[in-house]
C-alpha cells in the first residue's frame, strides 16, 4: 500500500492503516522516544502517547514535507508536552554559558554507553542536549519550544556536555 493510501486510510480512521502506519514507522520513532526518556519502559510510554497523537492529528497533515519529519515533530512536542506536565522539565535560570568541548577520540566507548550516559542526564539537560547536538535545534528555538531564555537554553546544553564529559573521561579512566 503506497504512503499517500495509507494516510488516506488512517484520516478515514480505519484500524488496519492504522496498524500498518505503527509497523512502518514504530522502530524509527522509538529512537526519537529513547533519546528523551530515562529507560525503555518511558520511550515505550512515549512512543505510544505520540502515535495517539498522530493519529488524532492525522487529518492536519497537508503534503507539506515529508510525512516522516511531520510524525517525528508530533512525537518530540509529544514527550516535551508531556514532561511539561509532570513537571519533570524544570529548567536552570541562570547563566552559564561555558563551552564544554567533548573530546571522544581518545575513548573507547560504545554507541550504547553513551546512549545510557544521555538518558542518565536530568531531564532539562537531556533535553536540551538531544533538541541541540542530535536534532540540530537552535538555542531560539529551544527557548520558544520550552518556554525558557536562550540563557537557559545555553546553560543546560553547557551542563549537559560537562556531565557527559565527566562520565566519559571516567570510563577512559576505568578501561585504561
Amino acid at each position: 500500500m503506497s504512503l499517500d493510501k495509507l494516510i488516506h486510510d488512517c484520516k478515514k480512521g480505519k484500524r488496519k492503516a492504522q496498524e500498518q502506519l505503527y509497523r512502518n514507522y514504530a522502530s524509527v520513532l522509538f529512537g526519537v522516544c529513547l533519546k528523551y526518556s530515562r529507560n525503555k519502559t518511558e520511550a515505550e510510554d512515549n512512543l505510544h502517547d505520540s502515535f495517539m497523537t498522530i493519529f488524532s492529528k492525522i487529518e492536519q497533515y497537508t503534503k507539506k514535507g515529508s510525512f516522516e519529519g511531520w510524525i517525528k515533530r508530533i512525537t518530540v512536542n509529544t514527550v516535551l508536552q508531556k514532561y511539561r506536565k509532570e513537571e519533570h522539565l524544570n529548567l536552570v535560570s541562570e547563566n552559564f554559558e561555558e563551552e564544554i568541548n567533548i573530546d571522544t577520540s581518545y575513548a573507547d566507548i560504545s554507541l550504547t554507553t553513551l546512549l545510557g550516559y544521555i538518558q542518565e542526564l536530568p531531564n532539562k539537560y537531556r533535553t536540551t542536549f538531544n533538541l541541540y547536538v542530535l536534532d540540530g535545534y537552535s538555542h531560539k528555538e529551544i527557548s520558544d519550544l520550552l518556554g525558557t531564555s536562550t540563557g537557559t537554553s545555553k546553560s543546560n546544553l553547557a551542563r549537559a556536555r560537562m556531565i557527559l564529559k565527566e562520565k566519559i573521561e571516567k570510563e577512559n579512566i576505568n578501561i585504561a
